[in-house]
């Protein structure tokens, strides 16, 4: 699996805002749509590769990958978002995400691989130029889009990683798939 784009972990701090208060912001299309990601969230940006696939999961969870040893679980944001799975293109390619989380009283980071159809660039998004998130309209939950960003006229659905990524609403998923019985009805029990 090769790199597209590496980061040290640290580097993110270093630009995450300038003096007028912007943020940057990690662009990427997904479904000929444009969505942004804040980049103190991103550890890294690789291309697509072999994942293994993960038997029981929700379709929005592709497989896992091996980065630098660690099992990182890929979640496919289209079909996270309701739509279909993400076709592999040339430029496809996975977003690591870093996500954290409380769990008694301690907190654990997980990294996240996120499939999106290409990576656009960075941008500076000054605090004024971002609006609140529509209350309808949108193809996605309400609850997964933080704002709408101006930017060049056009607007860009800047992400609540947090509740897109949500590790414990995702877990519970996993639970409701792992329980379903099979389409055939073949499932333990014999149907």
């Amino acid at each position: 699996m090769g790199q597209v784009v590496a980061q040290p972990a640290a580097a993110p701090l270093a630009f995450a805002t300038s003096d007028q208060g912007s943020q940057q912001y990690l662009t990427f299309t997904l479904n000929a749509e444009v969505f942004a990601i804040g980049i103190l969230n991103i550890k890294e940006i690789i291309e697509y590769g072999t994942l293994t696939e993960i038997p029981m999961m929700p379709a929005f969870i592709r497989g896992v990958i091996n980065l630098r040893g660690a099992v990182v679980p890929v979640v496919d944001l289209s079909a996270r978002f309701g739509s279909r799975q993400t076709e592999v293109a040339r430029r496809t390619c996975i977003v690591i995400v870093e996500m954290a989380q409380v769990v008694d009283d301690a907190e654990i980071r997980q990294d996240i691989g996120i499939v999106v159809d290409s990576v656009n660039e960075v941008l500076e998004i000054p605090p004024g130029e971002i609006e609140p998130p529509p209350s309808f309209g949108a193809r996605i939950r309400a609850d997964f889009i933080q704002g709408m960003g101006k930017v060049a006229g056009k607007f860009v659905i800047i992400l609540n990683i947090d509740r897109v990524l949500s590790v414990d609403e995702m877990a519970q998923l996993a639970l409701v798939g792992a329980r379903l019985p099979t389409e055939e009805g073949n499932d333990k029990h014999g149907a």
